[in-house]
Formats: C-alpha cells, structure tokens, sequence
C-alpha cells in the first residue's frame, strides 16, 4: 500500500493511516458484539470453558476472513457509486469515510454497552446513506443519484428477511429434531438444561456425553466461520473503499492482476463475444427501437427472452480492443483504467440480466458465470495484506468484551434456560443462514438471526420469552438505521465544514 500512496499530500496521508486504523477499531467492535452470538449457547450449556469458546470462535472468525470470497465486501463497495469517490478530492471523500467509521463506532460501542443485540451490518450501511445524503445536500445534487439504489434495496431486503428466515428455519429444525428424536427415550438428554442433567442422570455430576458437546462445539464453530465470512468482508470493503478514494487508479483495477490474469479475461471477453454472435445470427424475431439516451438502436425480444444489444457489443469490442497486446494493467493510462473499469461493470451487470432469461439454457448459463467471475477477478477484490489484518482485528475482538451481550442472549430471551437441542438448533440456523447469505454476496446482521433463532425455538417448546428483553431488541432494530444515517450526517457536516475552515 505504501508506495502507492507516497506521493499524497501529507495531511490526506496522515487522515488515510486513521481512517484505516478506525476501520480495524470496527472490526474489532464487531468481534466482541457478535461474539456473543457464537458462544453464547455452548457457555451457558457447559460444552466448553469461557476462555476456551471465546478463542476457538476467534480462530474461526480468523478462517472465515480468510477463506471466504469478496462478494459481499464488494456489496458494501458499490453502495457508493465508484464515480461519486472518484470525482471528488481526496480530502472530501476521506472526510465521507472518517465520518461514516465513526458513526458505525459510535452507535456499535453505545449498543454494547448497554447489552444490546445490534446489527453492525444496519449500522454501517445507515451511516453510508448518512453521509451519501449530507454530501449530495453540500454539493447540490440529487439524493437519489447518491447511493446504487438497485444494490441498496437488495441489501435492505437482506437485512429485513433474514431475522425471519432464522425464525422459522430454527421452529422447523426444532420440530425434525423432535420427530426424529423422543423426549422420553435414550436421547432425551438433548432437552435438558446443564442444571437439569444431574436429575436425569443417575451418576450425579456426570458429564454430558462426548457426542453431545461435539455437536454443540462444531455447531458453534459453524456460526463463528460464517461470521468472519459474512462481516470481515464488510471490513475488506471499507479498506478498499478508502484506498479507492485515496488513489482511484492504482485501486480500481486489480493492478497484480499478471500477463496470464489479463489473457485469460481477454479470452472470457473473447467467448462472450462469440456468444453473442452466434446468438444474434440465431434469433429470427428481433424488435428495433431507437434509444434516445443511447443515440443507437437496441434490438431485443418479447417474453423474457435473448436480446441482441447493442450498446454491450460495443462494450465487449472497446474492452477487447483495450487489452489486446496488454501485459500489465500499469501499461493503461488513467482514463483507461477508469474506463475499462466501467466497461467490465456494464458488461457483468449484462451478464447478470442474461442469466436470468427463459430461453438461455443451463449450459451457456454456466459459461456465462464462468465469463462473468473472471470478469469480476479485475474489478472486484483485494490485496492479501488486506484480508490479513481484517481477519486478526476481527478475530482479536472476539476474545474480548463478549459478556454483555451474551448475558442478554442466554438469560433475558427466554423465560427459561437454554437446553442442549436450544444451543445446537440456534447455531446451526445462523450457520446455515450466514453461511447461505455469504456465498450470495448479503451482508446480514448475526446478531438478530440468532435472536430470532432463539425466540423460535423457546416458543416452539412452549418456553416463552421476555417481552420487555423483545421490546427493546425490536426498537433497537428500528432505530439503528435512522440514529446512524442521522449520526453520519451530522459528523460528515461537521468535519467537511472545520476541514474547509482549517
């Protein structure tokens, strides 16, 4: 990273080291907030010792950064569309990004305190509209034109359903484990509590048998894997948002990108183009219209299916014509790279839309998605160094402060103790859903799936929960996204405006 920066100004350098070390505060913020909701069931059912639950979930957290893809890094990154960094200074888009990190900080480290299950995933992304809309209200511009709106009502869909889908995936898994396994024969100690054990057992103090903390233990390393993947990549991506605003073109192509990395996306923009040959030769019922905003004309077809446009034929021939005889991105000027850039985007956003359609079958659906990741390869990911010291902040903050959220989670849901089934039903829901909503590219809040995961399985046995504990974790829900939008808006205009009187 150094010397990519070394000719910055050294006030915006200086601004840059602390934009990043609060980044690694956030992600460190993020480990003891979350790391209630990996370790919380095995604690209070005696499968491990604290201090042994708390470091296996921080090696996990560890492996799942580090093992995991960027896509849902890169979800956080196109929220706030490349140009609106790129088309203002560096100091102005430092101050946007200071200003958003503390905001997250703020709001994540008052929720904590109080021993709340907050969603650092709603709290970043409500600090990014913050101070998307403080910006456009400075500069004059339209709100709307301020944030990918396509992406952002992805993300919230996201984050709304996912509590509810750890609701009734943890009420359904309850009920199979039931089916398959009786209250009242040889498995019957999945449905006692540590304290009730002694009573079911005849030898007192025996422990729980080996079976039992292994399914508890792998159940907990499952949520602790899933969350590194899922909220270390929110980190990776406010990394790469900073260095974007920094240095746009040494950080908007992959500049490691080697002579075979550039071949070989050479040859997928070659096989998409022979794709689209061969299927506009192929389609006989073609409409034509004239596309103002374009200024060309676009043929495609009725009822969902293949269409032949021509605005990305051109894209995929100004993107051949742009690597053809290229060796290293370094070779490309800067407007080439910020152009290449924008033509890949247009090209796998295509991509995207064809998959989708009726007539294109599993096959070129394959090749298509082959096309379009090596296509991403280019524009979408992170040097090594990066995931490294997210992985560590992310992995050291869960060793510490986990308590006051755990408290919540084990004692002030239901109205009565968690049993074993309680614990390994919970984990495996957020394991399953975390896990799911990583691999898609979702950021989704841990915390409230497995808040919700418990509430279902109380229920579902009759249990019960606290209503008051339930109340304030709804309001809390509720008012992540406006306090946070508010708290980035206001500490954006407060800090643009001292910057400009400094």
């Amino acid at each position: 990273m150094f010397h990519v920066i070394n000719n910055i100004e050294l006030p915006i350098y200086i601004v840059s080291i602390i934009a990043l070390i609060l980044v690694l505060i956030y992600e460190i913020i993020n480990g003891f907030h979350d790391t209630a909701n990996a370790i919380t069931t095995i604690i209070y059912t005696n499968a491990l010792k604290v201090k042994t639950a708390v470091i296996m979930s921080g090696l996990f957290n560890f492996y799942g950064v580090m093992l995991s893809g960027l896509s849902v890094a890169y979800s956080i990154v196109h929220l706030l569309p490349i140009e609106l960094l790129t088309s203002i200074s560096s100091t102005h888009g430092l101050v946007m990004l200071f200003s958003m990190l503390l905001s997250a900080i703020i709001w994540n480290i008052s929720t904590w305190y109080f021993g709340l299950p907050a969603s650092s995933s709603h709290t970043l992304i409500g600090s990014i509209i913050g101070v998307s809309i403080t910006n456009s209200i400075i500069n004059n511009h339209s709100i709307l034109e301020a944030l990918n709106i396509p992406k952002l009502l992805e993300i919230f869909t996201s984050l709304v359903i996912s509590p509810f889908i750890g609701f009734i995936l943890s009420i359904c898994l309850i009920l199979i484990l039931k089916i398959c396994f009786s209250d009242q024969g040889k498995y019957k100690i999945i449905y006692s509590t540590p304290n009730d054990f002694n009573k079911l057992d005849s030898l007192k103090n025996k422990k729980p048998p080996l079976w039992l903390k292994l399914i508890l233990v792998l159940s907990s390393a499952g949520v602790s894997f899933s969350h590194g993947a899922n909220d270390g990549q929110k980190g990776i991506g406010l990394i790469m948002l900073i260095l974007i605003s920094i240095t746009p073109v040494n950080f908007i192509l992959n500049m490691n990108a080697n002579n075979y990395d550039i071949l070989h996306t050479k040859h997928a923009i070659l096989d998409l183009k022979n794709f689209y040959n061969k299927r506009c030769t192929l389609n006989n019922n073609l409409y034509t219209i004239y596309n103002k905003d374009r200024k060309n004309f676009i043929y495609f077809n009725k009822e969902n299916k293949f269409y032949c446009n021509s605005v990305i034929l051109k894209h995929i021939e100004y993107a051949n014509n742009l690597l053809n005889n290229l060796s290293s991105y370094s070779q490309l000027s800067n407007n080439q790279r910020f152009y290449l850039h924008d033509l890949l985007i247009d090209i796998t956003d295509n991509i995207s839309k064809l998959i989708k359609l009726s007539d294109i079958d599993n096959y070129d659906k394959k090749l298509l998605l082959d096309i379009k990741i090596i296509l991403l390869n280019n524009i979408e990911y992170a040097p090594e160094w990066i995931i490294i010291i997210v992985a560590i902040a992310l992995s050291l903050g869960t060793m510490i402060g986990w308590k006051r959220v755990s408290i919540t989670i084990g004692e002030r849901i239901g109205k009565s103790n968690i049993t074993y089934a309680h614990g390994f039903i919970t984990q495996t829901t957020a394991a399953l859903s975390i896990g799911v909503a990583s691999y898609t590219g979702m950021p989704v809040s841990t915390t409230h799936i497995v808040s919700s995961a418990i509430m279902g399985v109380m229920l579902t046995d009759g249990k019960g929960i606290q209503l008051n504990t339930i109340k304030n974790i709804l309001i809390t829900w509720l008012l992540t996204l406006p306090i946070s939008i508010l708290i980035s808006g206001i500490l954006y205009w407060l800090i643009y405006n001292i910057q400009k009187i400094i």
